[in-house]
């Protein structure tokens, strides 16, 4: 049984194997060349505040929430349409109050106005 898993274990090493050859060759054969422009903090597309306890808008924390509804969304619709004739009525339905609450989070940005760009 453990023999079903291999396949996924050699693609989990080789990733990780790719990924750090990527890393240590940016490393190895990057120019460093540091200066204030680079060394200087930034966040969110605009320079960092003086102050760490300055309020942010409340429409980062609605566009953070609104990509986390989209991505659970689609993260869990795929496999459940792929497996929809298996799992039959309960299945369906048990999606349709996962869409429901979803929908209820939408509602709640689209009140809010996260939406709507300036």
């Amino acid at each position: 049984m453990l023999g079903q898993y291999l396949p996924i274990l050699v693609f989990i090493c080789f990733g990780l194997l790719v990924g750090i050859i990527c890393i240590a060759l940016g490393y190895v054969l990057g120019r460093r060349v540091p200066d204030v422009e680079k060394d200087s903090p930034y966040e969110c597309g605009f320079e960092a505040f003086e102050d760490a306890r300055m309020k942010f808008d409340v429409r980062y924390y609605l566009v953070a929430i609104l990509f986390i509804l989209f991505d659970l969304e689609i993260a869990f619709l795929f496999p459940w349409a792929v497996v929809l004739k298996d799992i039959g009525t309960p299945g369906f339905v048990a999606m349709m109050v996962f869409l429901g609450v979803l929908v209820v989070g939408f509602i709640y940005e689209w009140k809010k106005g996260a939406l709507e760009w300036e």
